[in-house]
């Protein structure tokens, strides 16, 4: 099969979820420029999930996200439509295209309309119990000729391909959150993974216009790889505060570094609570096992799932409560533990404020990320910060050597190839400024 028939007959498994919504709408794009350039080929996408509620809701996220990818490829559509003679104004050109996209999925609440995939994209439950049996089923009722994405980001592929009894036809793609925006996709093969296979995955992601980093086949791969270590050094590092002030002031403290001190987009336990403090919890479960030298367990994350605080997002994508309570996105109260209410950020703030110190230089993540002499700032910034003799200049660079160490463990592992990859999961998939590995903090 060349790389159009293989997208003959593509099933996204979990399709009504966020990762498996992003998935729908990238794929049914693709097979509908693919159809554009050769409209003698034949293509279906069946986007299944249990939820016919969410299938609902996935149609009317489709819609729009189409029209809006449709606006920005004009040109190319209208010479797509050149030949069509009923098609004059760019809204008529667009309207068609966004109809032509739509009409390619086919919604299913039956995992059996999945039989005779040539492609089948796996993006549900991130546990290796409820995906083996599913792409065990998927298997016994095809033909032999199915391809397996999966878009675990933790599970080694090789136990889902021995396990589930695929022969080396599958491969780890795994897409950030979201996936109709972030660039960065982790592309996994395992050992067994069919060398053909691995060259239509990369194809597939250049068609995308995504940023492919290879990870070799480790529980975690590299971007949790580094994130998991990075979540367990963040909350050892406030439990031992917590000795000498209350554990909400050191969680503040060590959150508020790790994204104003660090440049970074968000402080490491607001990144926490937006993956889910009980997604991580799982990851962790996940990878610790592959891990002999490592105890990768958060006994204070897996104490704040049993008591309900799990974070995560609503379908609407607003941010629901964990470390913090969020007002349209932004943190403004802080979990109080002893009562498992909210106390005002703004208090805390007040109280930790002067401890931690200044910041070198009035400069955020967004003024440095975007910025043309980004390289200079960064130089400057964290130069000054070097220099400073306070509490958050300390802790940053702690902070800052411990990311490094993580980056150098993944490569001296096996897991990442070279240091290089590292930073570039972590600057396009985290939208971190710089990678872990730099001159700054050496």
């Amino acid at each position: 099969m060349n790389y159009s028939e293989h997208l003959r007959k593509v099933s996204v498994l979990g399709a009504a979820g966020k990762m498996g919504s992003g998935i729908t709408l990238l794929t049914a794009m693709e097979m509908a420029d693919q159809l554009l350039r050769d409209p003698e080929q034949v293509m279906e996408l069946w986007a299944i999930d249990l939820s016919p509620r969410g299938l609902h809701g996935l149609m009317e996220y489709l819609k729009p996200q189409v029209l809006k990818a449709a606006e920005k490829k004009t040109v190319w559509l209208r010479q797509m439509y050149t030949g069509r003679p009923d098609l004059v104004e760019n809204g008529e050109i667009i309207a068609a295209y966004v109809a032509f996209v739509l009409s390619l999925v086919n919604t299913s609440a039956h995992l059996s309309d999945a039989a005779g995939s040539t492609l089948v994209f796996e993006a549900i439950k991130e546990d290796p119990e409820v995906k083996i049996p599913v792409l065990r089923e998927i298997l016994r009722n095809g033909d032999g000729n199915t391809w397996f994405f999966t878009n675990t980001s933790s599970i080694p592929i090789i136990r889902l391909d021995e396990e589930a009894g695929l022969g080396g036809a599958i491969i780890g793609f795994h897409f950030y959150n979201p996936p109709a925006v972030q660039k960065l996709v982790e592309l996994i093969p395992s050992g067994n993974t069919r060398p053909e296979l691995v060259e239509f995955a990369r194809q597939y992601a250049r068609n995308l216009r995504k940023v492919v980093v290879e990870s070799n086949d480790f529980a975690g791969f590299i971007g949790n790889g580094h994130f998991m270590r990075d979540a367990l050094w963040a909350i050892e590092t406030a439990g031992q505060m917590a000795k000498t002030m209350p554990i909400e002031h050191a969680i503040w403290i060590v959150n508020r570094i790790s994204q104003e001190f660090l440049l970074r987009p968000m402080g490491i336990f607001q990144l926490i609570d937006y993956v889910g403090i009980d997604v991580a919890v799982y990851i962790m479960k996940v990878m610790n096992p592959y891990l002999p030298d490592e105890e990768l367990v958060s006994p204070f994350f897996v104490n704040l799932v049993e008591k309900g605080i799990r974070g995560g997002q609503f379908s609407d994508g607003s941010q629901k409560e964990g470390f913090f309570r969020y007002e349209k996105g932004r943190p403004v109260a802080i979990i109080n533990l002893q009562t498992l209410t909210y106390d005002p950020l703004d208090t805390v703030h007040a109280a930790t404020h002067d401890l931690v110190g200044e910041l070198p230089a009035p400069l955020s993540w967004k003024e440095v990320n975007f910025a043309p002499d980004k390289a200079e700032k960064l130089a400057n910034f964290f130069a000054a910060l070097s220099h400073m003799k306070t509490y958050g200049a300390g802790m940053a660079i702690s902070y800052g050597r411990n990311s490094m160490r993580i980056a150098k463990l993944l490569v001296a592992s096996g897991v990442a190839r070279c240091e290089a990859d590292v930073n570039k999961v972590m600057e396009t998939g985290f939208y971190h400024a710089y990678g872990p590995v730099n001159e700054y903090f050496k």
